[in-house]
C-alpha cells in the first residue's frame, strides 16, 4: 500500500507529496517538529507532544497551523490511511513560504504543516533493546537552544554519523564543562553504583524529552531514587547501568561507552524493567 502524507490541507501519496522550494524550512531550517509513537493503534503521550510542539512554536514565534482539535483529527486520519498499528507519526511545522530573506516575512505567511507515518517492526526493535546499544562520546556542537525541537539537526546528524562509523548506535554529547548533555536523538541516563538514576536536568541545554517525563512517573511509582543533575563521562564509565530514552527508542539499555562495557556489558535489570513497564503507564489516546 502506498504511504499517505498530509501536506498543507491535502492527503496525498508520499511519492507525490511536495513543498514549495521557498519554504523557510528548506531555506533556513525555520521550523519545528514532533515524533509521536503509535503503539497498538494508539498515540502514546499525545498531549505532552502537542504541548511541546506549542512551546517550540512560541519560542520561534511561528503561529500554530491548526488548532489542537483539528491537528488531532489529522493525526488520526494519517494513522487510519496508513493502516498504522505500530510505528510513528511525524509532524513538521515551518514558518511557511516567503521570498528568501533572513528577516521574518511581513506579513507572516501561512505556516506549513506536514504529517507522515512510518511503520516499525516491534520484534526487531525489541531484539535490539535486548542486546543493548553502544554509544560514543563527542563534543556537543549544537546551538545553545536545543530545548527547542527545531528541524535544524545537522550537528546531531554529524554526531550520530560519527558514532555509527565507530560502531555505535548513538552519540553522547559532551558540553564545554566536560559534562554529558544528552544523546544525538535521545536523553542520556546512568545508574550509579548505589542504584541512583541520574539524568541531566531540564533546562536550555537539553530537549525536555516526552518519554523522559513519562519515565519519571514510572520511576516514582517503582520507588526508585532519581537525581536530575549533570554527570561526567568518567561517572558514566563507572556506572552500574546506562540507557537512553526517546519516543523512537523508549528505554534502550546502553551496554558500552566508547568501546568500554557498562557494568557487565549486558542490559541491566533496572533499564530492562523500565522498558517492560513503560507502555503500562504511558498515556494512550485513540
Amino acid at each position: 500500500m502506498s504511504r499517505i502524507a498530509y501536506v498543507n490541507g491535502r492527503y496525498t501519496p508520499l511519492a507525490q507529496a511536495r513543498v514549495h522550494i521557498e519554504d523557510r524550512g528548506y531555506q533556513f531550517a525555520d521550523g519545528v517538529y514532533e515524533v509521536v509513537e503509535v503503539f497498538q493503534g494508539a498515540l502514546i503521550d499525545e498531549q505532552r507532544h502537542l504541548d511541546r510542539l506549542a512551546r517550540s512554536l512560541r519560542e520561534l514565534r511561528i503561529a500554530a497551523p491548526l488548532g489542537d482539535g483539528a491537528l488531532r483529527i489529522v493525526l488520526r486520519e494519517i494513522i487510519a490511511r496508513n493502516k498504522l498499528r505500530d510505528g510513528f507519526v511525524y509532524l513538521q511545522v515551518t514558518r511557511g513560504v516567503a521570498r528568501r530573506d533572513h528577516f521574518f516575512p511581513d506579513p507572516p505567511p501561512r505556516p506549513s504543516l506536514v504529517v507522515t507515518a512510518r511503520l516499525n517492526d516491534p520484534a526487531k526493535i525489541e531484539a535490539k533493546a535486548a542486546h543493548g546499544i553502544g554509544v560514543t562520546s563527542m563534543p556537543d556542537l549544537r546551538w545553545k537552544r536545543p530545548d527547542i525541537k527545531t528541524i535544524n539537526l545537522i550537528a546531531n546528524v554529524l554526531a550520530k554519523q560519527a558514532a555509527k562509523e565507530q560502531g555505535s548506535s548513538e552519540a553522547w554529547l559532551i558540553g564545554d564543562d566536560g559534562m554529558i548533555t544528552e544523546g544525538g536523538s535521545s536523553n542520556a541516563w546512568i545508574i550509579t553504583p548505589d542504584g541512583t538514576l541520574v539524568t541531566h536536568p531540564v533546562n536550555n541545554g537539553i530537549l525536555s524529552g516526552v518519554t523522559r517525563a513519562t519515565l519519571m512517573t514510572l520511576i516514582g511509582s517503582l520507588g526508585l531514587r532519581v537525581e536530575e543533575r549533570r554527570f561526567s563521562l568518567a561517572e558514566a564509565h563507572a556506572a552500574r547501568e546506562a540507557f537512553v530514552t526517546s519516543a523512537t527508542s523508549l528505554v534502550t539499555p546502553v551496554v558500552s561507552i566508547d568501546g568500554s562495557p557498562v557494568g557487565d556489558g549486558k542490559p541491566g535489570p533496572v533499564a530492562s524493567r523500565l522498558r517492560e513497564r513503560f507502555h503500562v503507564i504511558a498515556p494512550r489516546t485513540r
